[in-house]
């Protein structure tokens, strides 16, 4: 069963109503549904805003649903120029931008504990993604994707990001997703839907969400696809 986990309703409705054969629960702020999505045995998340939103969600779902791999997919900023809405950043990695112990000698972005500052996506998972965005047609590239608990807005401050973490794109919710999957060992993938350019300001979000989404969307469907035809071999 594959674990998707999304933060806010926008990403995840159309999801939720194409579910067969569905469960529903709610655990916290999280909502849960279960089913076939498809023709793949899913069960999706909306984790709501934030990391700790989003780590609560991710811990649950391994305990409750016990998924053989966790997916986090959605919209994002983007953090390089060459991208555009509806261009999608396949994660190579995920990092928190926010995390900060650098006074006492640190690398911006460590997590204490397990002294990582990239946390690993899963390799099979993110070629199929890769895979998957090129026979949709979406344009995409493989970078990091940075998390932290701001809405990062200004061309100096995204481009910076970029620059220190290799990132292309910035979240609230995925680097929160990425520590609880590798801390409970259960292989992880994400993606994002580029909704607002490194040069805006705030407004391109909210005029391009559902744009974003539908890329979302059509990028997840390929994934399944890809993931039925791997579960066959």
């Amino acid at each position: 069963m594959l674990g998707i986990i999304g933060a806010m309703d926008s990403e995840m409705n159309a999801l939720f109503e194409k579910m067969e054969n569905r469960r529903e629960e709610t655990v916290g702020f999280s909502r849960y549904i279960q089913g076939t999505l498809l023709g793949v045995p899913c069960v999706l998340g909306r984790c709501g805003i934030g990391k700790v939103h989003a780590a609560l969600c991710a811990q649950a779902m391994i305990l409750r649903y016990h998924p053989d791999a966790i997916l986090n997919i959605g919209v994002a900023g983007a953090l390089q120029d060459e991208l555009r809405i509806g261009d999608a950043v396949v994660a190579s990695s995920a990092v928190q931008h926010d995390m900060d112990t650098t006074p006492v000698g640190d690398p911006l972005g460590l997590i204490s504990g397990i002294n990582l500052v990239h946390l690993p996506c899963d390799g099979a998972l993110q070629r199929l993604l890769e895979e998957a965005a090129r026979e949709a047609d979406i344009r995409s590239i493989t970078a990091a994707i940075a998390t932290g608990d701001q809405f990062v807005v200004g061309p100096e401050r995204k481009r910076g990001l970029s620059l220190l973490f290799g990132a292309g794109a910035c979240d609230m919710e995925g680097g929160a997703i990425a520590q609880t999957c590798y801390e409970m060992a259960t292989p992880y993938a994400a993606y994002r839907a580029i909704s607002d350019t490194v040069e805006d300001s705030g407004r391109e979000y909210y005029l391009n969400l559902q744009d974003a989404c539908a890329a979302s969307a059509r990028l997840l469907e390929g994934f399944l696809t890809k993931w039925k035809e791997a579960a066959r071999e």
